[in-house]
């Protein structure tokens, strides 16, 4: 089990039980993360305790049902971080597919095997969940587009959840076209953005002091929005740490008021990051959440009053590439903590957000980000679709960009 597709995928389907019918997604391979139910296959919700502790599902997720009628074929389930409760892409019981980018940096979580098996040409369409960045980030590591959508867009029926008041559904594409077409098989019909006439507002993360935005993130922007007018803000450290931690409070009383009781009484076996979160969420209190709860209505407030000239925010999705797989225990817990300081602001507002895989850095993908309004998915895929119709993107394997 070493090869990428062994571990990107977790079960393959008999291709005679999920044909799919004609339709606007005909021809197109889908791989479903497994947190989603699919009737008569197993969720284990990437823990074998899970699949054991609960039956086999008899009724398949909407979503996938969605589209397999629309005409994609579903290939198989894909691998998930332990209760999608991870960005690194790491399982401690089924192994870490390999990053066909960059083969010795981490994946991403927790839809690592959609986006590796998406990345390496298994599949086309790679559906998952975001949380607090799990289609975000590993979009960002394997040079995908990515959507993390409105939360309450799309129905998360017959999934696992992890925290509900923030778990969206996502998906990931090799190119921006195939990332507007599933968008428009799940998404309501939203007013289109016009490129030549957006208002947009920069976010210019600052963490320990160093510059998050860069000039080849400016370079990438300008060359894909050369006519739009931008207004920049910083971001500063601090604001970005309280809204991590706001954020992964409010998350973490979540998690715990959802797997609790089957934690306490299963007492699964999990990776030790993964049960040291588990510990965390089960330790925070009533006084956690009400404080957390004060500074969420402050930090939405800012967020929103950016959209008071603008239509689209930038931001860069990460703070760099992904990290190595040898990286240390320390370096990741405090990487995680710069990165969700940067996926926080969609989380905590409910906010679709599109990775765009324009940037190279250290010889790894990379890439910004576009957040829109609430409700405005399809308008943001169909943005994203014509602004890289004949732009060069820097994903793995290419693909056409028009809508």
């Amino acid at each position: 089990m070493g090869s990428c597709s062994d571990l990107a995928v977790f079960s393959w389907l008999n291709p005679e039980s999920v044909s799919a019918t004609s339709g606007p997604l005909s021809g197109l391979r889908l791989g479903v993360k497994d947190l989603f139910d699919i009737a008569g296959v197993s969720t284990t919700a990437g823990n074998p305790d899970w699949g054991l502790s609960h039956p086999t599902p008899d009724v398949t997720s909407p979503v996938v049902t969605a589209l397999m009628e629309a005409g994609a074929s579903l290939k198989g389930k894909t691998q998930t971080d332990e209760l999608a409760y991870s960005l690194n892409g790491q399982n401690h019981h089924f192994g870490t597919p390999l990053n066909p980018v960059a083969n010795d940096r981490l994946p991403g979580g927790s839809s690592s095997g959609s986006a590796v098996a998406t990345a390496a040409q298994q599949v086309d369409i790679g559906l998952g969940t975001d949380t607090g960045g799990s289609i975000r980030v590993p979009a960002s590591y394997n040079g995908l587009f990515g959507i993390r959508t409105s939360h309450g867009a799309i129905s998360t029926a017959n999934m696992v959840p992890l925290a509900p008041r923030f778990d969206t559904v996502g998906w990931l594409c090799r190119d921006a076209s195939t990332l507007y077409q599933v968008g428009q098989v799940l998404l309501a019909e939203t007013p289109i953005y016009q490129p030549q006439s957006l208002n947009i507002t920069v976010l210019e993360p600052i963490m320990d002091g160093q510059p998050l935005w860069t000039k080849a993130h400016q370079s990438s922007l300008d060359a894909l929005m050369p006519a739009t007018h931008q207004q920049h803000v910083p971001l500063e450290g601090d604001w970005l740490n309280g809204a991590s931690n706001c954020f992964r409070v409010l998350q973490g009383r979540d998690i715990w008021r959802t797997h609790g009781d089957w934690v306490s009484k299963i007492k699964p076996t999990f990776a030790a990051d993964i049960a040291q979160r588990f510990d965390w969420a089960a330790s925070l209190t009533e006084q956690d959440q009400q404080q957390a709860e004060i500074h969420l209505r402050a930090y939405r407030k800012v967020i929103l009053d950016w959209f008071r000239h603008s239509e689209v925010l930038v931001l860069p999705t990460t703070p760099g590439p992904a990290p190595l797989l040898n990286a240390s225990a320390d370096y990741l817990s405090r990487y995680r903590n710069q990165l969700m300081g940067l996926t926080a602001i969609a989380g905590l507002a409910g906010l679709p957000q599109v990775h765009l895989p324009l940037l190279t850095i250290d010889g790894a993908p990379a890439g910004i980000s576009l957040i829109g309004r609430s409700g405005m998915d399809l308008a943001l895929l169909a943005l994203v679709a014509k602004l890289c119709e004949k732009l060069p993107t820097h994903n793995n394997k290419g693909g056409s960009h028009g809508p």
